[in-house]
């Protein structure tokens, strides 16, 4: 009879660790070994940083054989462009990551926090609703009745703690914002100082330690985004975080992305390489607008992400765990693809009939055996 899971009270089980948790070993190995010059306020040289988003390409390092171990690659995409993100923050200069959704903005700021100040919890989610109070400070306001404006009430921000600290913060969607909460920004990373009218001498200005910078996201794509400002925009260093452009890589990446997803269930299911290859070049077709083949493909107006592939691909498998009885993963594609198009226009359906209709029946054509499943599954589509 298999053990049942049990969780300690002092460690309760979380569905997502942060990643200075998820890489806390490799993280501890890489302080140890690295001799490199750090910035000021840096917990690992640049290049260390480097090698923990990008991996070691297999190679093991240590301080000794015993202990030695290859650092995963977590991000997919050229080393230049995490080369130019370190190089930015360790100029200690404002960091924009744009792209289309899905494209691991928010995974890769994650990484260069912790791997820079080893924490990721310094962060803000920017909304509509987000206030300037919410980038600066607020007050306990019970403390502030009773004694005034004093700085044990001052209640500070994430931006606030890390100047403070000297570490990075995060900045998630800074474009949902409203333009004015955006603006206020621009002092804090031009002048690298906050003020607070409310106190007087030497507790009325917070001054950044060293170490201290922002990296924002953006998806330029995404509906009710405000446009920023000039003077905001000089105050970053945008880098475009493109998706996935190997096909090979990609599949890789989907396929140990709904692994892991997978692995903390009951009963975990092994993810069907056929399945794999066959979704994501559907995501790439629809993606791009074109085929591998070099068909014409029709767009949908959603983004199809990796993020999304991996998300399909994972749900797939997990009703082949719970389901088994006579289970064919390829049958379930087109309504799970279905959910990831019908988002926003109607006439989606009507733009994935006609990829059905085109690339998928030519790949059915010229006998592949899952293209000829596939296009049977037309049905589903047409609802």
């Amino acid at each position: 009879m298999a053990k049942k899971k049990t969780t300690s009270a002092s460690a309760p089980a979380i569905q997502l660790p942060p990643a200075e948790a998820r890489y806390g070993e490799e993280l501890e190995l890489l302080g140890e070994i690295d001799a490199a010059p750090r910035p000021p306020g840096w917990r690992l040289s640049p290049q260390a940083v480097v090698d923990f988003i990008c991996g070691t390409d297999g190679e093991k390092i240590g301080p000794a054989r015993s202990r030695a171990r290859a650092i995963e690659q977590k991000f997919v995409g050229p080393r230049q462009v995490i080369q130019r993100c370190v190089v930015t923050l360790a100029g200690e200069r404002g960091l924009l990551l744009v792209g289309e959704p899905g494209t691991a903005k928010s995974m890769l700021g994650e990484l260069l926090a912790v791997a820079i100040s080893g924490t990721s919890s310094l962060a803000i989610q920017g909304t509509a609703g987000t206030t300037e109070d919410q980038i600066r400070y607020g007050w306990n306001y019970a403390m502030l009745l009773d004694r005034g404006p004093q700085p044990e009430a001052l209640v500070p921000s994430p931006v606030m703690q890390a100047m403070r600290r000297g570490a990075i913060v995060r900045f998630e969607e800074v474009t949902r914002c409203l333009p004015e909460v955006q603006d206020g920004l621009i002092s804090i990373l031009s002048e690298r100082r906050m003020i607070i009218p409310e106190l007087a001498g030497e507790h009325g200005s917070v001054f950044a330690a060293p170490g201290f910078s922002m990296i924002a996201t953006a998806n330029l794509r995404d509906r009710g985004v405000s446009e920023m400002s000039a003077a905001l925009k000089r105050r970053f260093n945008f880098e475009t975080i493109a998706p996935i452009s190997d096909a090979a890589r990609e599949v890789r990446l989907v396929a140990s992305r709904a692994t892991a997803m997978l692995s903390g269930g009951e009963k975990p299911a092994a993810v069907d390489e056929s399945l794999v290859e066959l979704l994501v070049t559907v995501f790439r077709d629809l993606r791009s607008g074109r085929s591998e083949e070099g068909w014409q493909v029709q767009q949908p107006s959603t983004v199809m992400s990796t993020a999304e592939a991996v998300a399909v691909t994972a749900s797939i498998m997990r009703e082949a765990a719970f389901f088994p009885s006579g289970f064919d993963p390829v049958s379930r594609l087109p309504g799970h693809l279905l959910g990831v198009v019908m988002k926003d226009d109607p006439k989606d359906r009507e733009r994935l009939l006609n990829y059905w209709d085109g690339a998928i029946k030519r790949r059915a054509e010229n006998g592949g055996a899952l293209w000829r499943h596939l296009q049977d599954m037309r049905s589903v589509i047409e609802g």
